[in-house]
């Protein structure tokens, strides 16, 4: 790990004068003295210097690409922008062929194209009604299928059902590998998420884009209740809330000036956490209930994107805990954690003014995912398990 080394920007210095005495000049050394520079000279720096060292740990923890394999692959998007750009970007570059078709046009582009395999993201929210005939028609052609579940376990009554039309399934939540067995399904596997670096990355930001805390999401009722919780700590800071149904506040009124309602597209979600002091990532509640159809009540398990984005973008991440955090990052080195209102707040009072702390978990999240968690580390997995069954 590349270490942090401290400079400022209000450093001492010396300097020599011309003092006229008597009609000579005389060389003078004068006082060593302290100058104050202007906060944006300050700030400036200090991001100048943060984004050097983000490109110091980008350059040493860069992986080698798969080699290109001779494959012909139909990919279907769900909508996700981030995801599926992560997953095309990193397929046209491990496949020698790759077709891309809308969910309404599936069997119709397969039978046009005959690809090697199709591989499904999610399969649900913007897919038809034929979704599942379309599937067993493409499969009567000879074409093998497989989808990856990146919603588990919140839509069980859905995924249930799906799953058993398909050759492969995949899926990022640990929990579900033996629920979808149980189903009589072949082929299944865990394959956790990861991000698209060249939509998350360290970057310069302008100043609408500075926070000291971040925290981008829906309100789920776990959200709230740690915010309400939080609000009057939080009233004196410089804060982003953002996403949809924050009206569910008990402390709306309170917390209203820092909220943001409705959806941050993936590229201001960018800006957002690359500008914030601390990013907090909250997991969504896996419950049956108001936001979910997780009938088979299944509990989560597994991490979600936002931490591998939130990291991606060079910045402390403060997260909840979820069972497989630890598979991928090391809490207390790469990022924080904290089990309660009370910790966080303890954590983020901590962090605010330890800016060198901050920074070296920063990096060390960085390099973390630079090195294991992009679409093109993970996805030639998956295309080792379709290609060895064409």
């Amino acid at each position: 790990m590349t270490d942090v080394h401290e400079a400022s920007a209000d450093s001492a210095y010396s300097y020599t004068v011309l003092r006229i005495q008597r009609g000579r000049v005389k060389a003078v050394k004068a006082k060593r003295r302290k100058h104050k520079r202007p906060r944006d000279y300050r700030d400036g720096y200090h991001e100048g210097y943060r984004l050097g060292m983000c490109e110091a740990v980008q350059r040493r923890s860069t992986v080698e690409v798969e080699a290109c394999r001779p494959f012909k692959l139909m990919y279907v998007p769900q909508g996700f922008h981030a995801i599926d750009t992560g997953v095309i970007e990193a397929l046209q570059q491990l496949v020698s062929e790759l077709v891309i078709s809308t969910p309404e046009a599936m069997l119709e582009t397969a039978a046009r194209e005959m690809p090697g395999a199709v591989l499904v993201m999610n399969g649900l929210h913007v897919f038809p009604e034929n979704h599942l005939e379309q599937i067993t028609e493409i499969r009567k052609l000879g074409i093998r299928t497989a989808i990856w579940f990146v919603d588990d376990p919140y839509f069980t009554e859905d995924t249930s059902v799906i799953c058993r039309h398909y050759d492969h399934v995949f899926t990022h939540e640990l929990g579900c590998v033996e629920f979808y067995q149980s189903f009589g399904v072949p082929s299944v596997h865990y394959l956790p998420l990861c991000v698209n670096p060249k939509m998350f990355y360290p970057r310069r930001t302008a100043p609408q884009y500075k926070y000291d805390i971040v925290f981008i999401g829906n309100a789920f009722h776990n959200r709230t209740a740690l915010f309400d919780e939080l609000a009057p700590y939080l009233k004196d800071k410089k804060v982003l809330i953002a996403g949809g149904f924050w009206e569910r506040l008990a402390t709306y009124d309170q917390l209203a000036p820092f909220i943001s309602n409705g959806f941050i597209p993936p590229e201001e979600t960018a800006n957002y956490y690359s500008g914030a002091k601390l990013v907090i990532n909250i997991h969504r509640p896996w419950e049956e209930g108001q936001d979910n159809r997780n009938s088979f009540r299944l509990p989560s398990r597994s991490i979600n994107p936002r931490t591998y984005e939130i990291s991606a973008c060079g910045t402390m991440q403060l997260t909840d805990v979820r069972e497989d955090l630890g598979n991928y990052y090391r809490p207390g080195y790469d990022l924080d954690t904290f089990g309660s209102a009370k910790e966080l707040q303890e954590k983020i009072e901590y962090y605010l003014k330890h800016e060198k702390e901050r920074r070296i978990y920063a990096l060390r999240g960085l390099q973390t995912t630079m090195r294991n968690h992009t679409f093109t580390a993970r996805l030639p997995h998956l295309l080792n398990v379709i290609a060895s069954s064409v």
